[in-house]
């Protein structure tokens, strides 16, 4: 293991991250441009993950689907052909703030079409889905280093022909917006008013995390019941609380790299 010094992580998070990744040994890079080689450890910690988060999508009535991570361009070409008879709302491919991440985006859009009308973010747009929070017809966009103006002015554009609202906001604190602020019920948010401007969600009813615990604010609304992360039981408490039904899942080690529930799902609703 390298005895170098880890970057900050405030100043570079995406080196200190990777960095984290392969000196603890949990993965390594691959001869392929934009692929890792996952290690044995690394691997073990997937199992358990997916293991715990699938029980808890399956007790919602949902279902997983396996995006492959590569098919022909030929075969996205066909999708344009498909597009016609959809319902009137599309899916909105996002062009990752990481450059590591947009291999990933032409095997998603795939899967997309299926459901969606697909339409997507162009460069020098840069935006993160972990930035969009849709609270009925009002879409939060976090200003961050992930998402930029551009970007967010490429989703209104996309979006606001269907009826959406699009609003930029400042972050501090984070990487990004959905670990400030999510959807835990209907017309409520989750928020930590250290990282977002509660102001923004003015006309909502607003539940702030306890502030020991300031990374609480990442839950993953699904149905009638939120996934909720088990290291935040004060918050937790809150929430029950207030009579929203939480179902508890262990994300520990994606936390390690503020990674989240809403980070490891795409509900799609009919």
């Amino acid at each position: 293991m390298s005895d170098e010094k880890l970057p900050a992580r405030r100043e570079d998070f995406n080196e200190w991250y990777n960095q984290i990744v392969v000196r603890a040994e949990l993965a390594d890079y691959a001869p392929v441009r934009g692929c890792m080689v996952v290690r044995p450890y690394g691997w073990a910690l997937w199992e358990n993950i997916t293991a715990a988060l699938d029980r808890r999508f399956k007790a919602t009535g949902h279902l997983n689907a396996g995006f492959p991570m590569f098919i022909p361009k030929s075969f996205l070409e066909r999708e344009k052909e498909h597009v016609e008879g959809f319902s009137p709302e599309l899916a909105v491919v996002t062009r990752p703030g990481a450059a590591s991440r947009r291999a990933e985006t032409p095997a998603v859009a795939r899967v997309l079409a299926e459901y969606r009308p697909v339409a997507a973010i162009q460069a020098p747009g840069t935006l993160d889905g972990g930035d969009v929070l849709c609270v009925g017809r009002r879409v939060f966009v976090g200003l961050s280093v992930r998402s930029n103006r551009n970007g967010i002015e490429q989703l209104r554009a996309l979006l606001s022909p269907h009826g959406y609202e699009i609003e930029a906001l400042p972050i501090t604190g984070c990487l990004h917006l959905k670990s400030a602020v999510t959807q835990v019920a209907p017309g409520v948010v989750l928020l930590n008013p250290d990282w977002v401007d509660p102001a923004a969600f003015e006309g909502y009813g607003r539940i702030e995390v306890e502030t020991s615990e300031p990374y609480a604010a990442n839950a993953l609304l699904i149905g009638n019941a939120v996934l909720y992360p088990t290291a935040f039981p004060r918050t937790g408490a809150r929430l029950e609380g207030a009579g929203i039904r939480l179902v508890p899942v262990d994300v520990s080690e994606l936390a390690k790299a503020e990674g989240a529930v809403t980070c490891c799902s795409l509900i799609l609703q009919d």
